[in-house]
């Protein structure tokens, strides 16, 4: 008969050690976590660069369109809110749309503003001419070196 008094290394004294063991394991294994966010880290790293600066793409060149200034309606706002059709004046702005419909069988027209000129006086003009397909006149900023 034998009787053990706990200090054995017989099969009690293995399972308790085990079961102390696998309560330590218990903790989180955060590695693969940082594995993948350094991942995603790199794949942003390298899409920003493209994000930023976009895409290069060559636009193909045209021809200008066939049609001439005197063809086409240009209202013209100088600084003190007079109004102009093709260079000539225009008394009425409620009479603009229908003297570019009796002159020019156009839907677009251009318009040109001084940047000084107040936005209140644009809006009226713009909203006027809301039947039309508006295209507004700009000049290219010169760029100094």
């Amino acid at each position: 008969m034998a009787i053990s008094t706990g200090k054995s290394n017989g099969y009690a004294s293995r399972f308790r050690r085990s079961r102390v063991s696998v309560g330590s394991m218990s903790e989180m294994n955060v590695v693969p976590l940082v594995d993948v966010v350094l991942v995603l880290l790199i794949i942003f790293m390298l899409t920003a660069h493209v994000m930023e600066f976009g895409l290069d793409v060559q636009a193909p060149a045209v021809k200008n369109a066939p049609e001439t200034a005197a063809d086409l309606p240009v209202v013209s706002v100088t600084r003190d809110a007079k109004l102009y059709l093709n260079d000539k004046p225009v008394s009425n702005i409620n009479l603009l749309a229908s003297q570019i419909e009796s002159q020019f069988h156009t839907k677009s027209v251009f318009v040109r503003g001084d940047e000084r000129v107040p936005y209140g006086q644009m809006a009226n003009v713009l909203s006027e001419l809301s039947m039309f397909d508006l295209k507004l006149v700009t000049r290219q900023e010169e760029i100094r070196k």
